[in-house]
């Protein structure tokens, strides 16, 4: 379902749900069963896997790559250009990867460059500066290691 007040130019399985106010770019490559919410912006280079959840007022930048069976907060902020300049467009961007399974937490910022593994957690309002290893729960500014995760239902 794409709701009609999105500006989806890309295709799009049926299984996938892309609600009101979002605009997805035509090279953008979205999965099956991907739920992506009100007001989420998805530029061309970005790849997103199957079973996906994007919540409201993400920007998914150029060089993003979401594995399957991935959690994206509200209100998480990617980068693409680690020294931005206005009307100073790069002819690649970094690449920023998140790995299967991975959740991030509302209003953390990663930065671009680094890879988040899999099934690793990313507490709420984090800042990601680095690459984060499979199966560890991150947390703070910067984000630092907290703990590993023990059983996947609950951290």
């Amino acid at each position: 379902m794409i709701h009609p007040l999105s500006d989806c130019q890309a295709q799009v399985p049926e299984s996938t749900n892309i609600w009101q106010f979002c605009v997805v770019l035509p090279k953008a490559q979205i999965g099956e069963n991907c739920n992506i919410c009100a007001h989420v912006l998805i530029e061309n280079d970005v790849q997103i896997g199957d079973n996906v959840t994007i919540k409201c007022g993400v920007q998914l930048w150029d060089g993003v790559t979401i594995e399957d069976d991935v959690f994206v907060g509200p209100n998480v902020t990617f980068t693409n250009d680690l020294y931005p300049r206005s009307k100073q467009h790069l002819a690649e961007y970094a690449k920023t990867i998140l790995r299967k399974g991975c959740s991030i937490g509302a209003n953390s910022t990663i930065v671009c460059g680094i890879t988040i593994g899999e099934n690793a957690m990313i507490g709420a309002g984090s800042v990601v500066t680095m690459d984060v290893p499979a199966e560890e729960v991150w947390v703070g500014n910067p984000a630092h290691f907290l703990k590993n995760i023990v059983d996947k239902n609950r951290i």
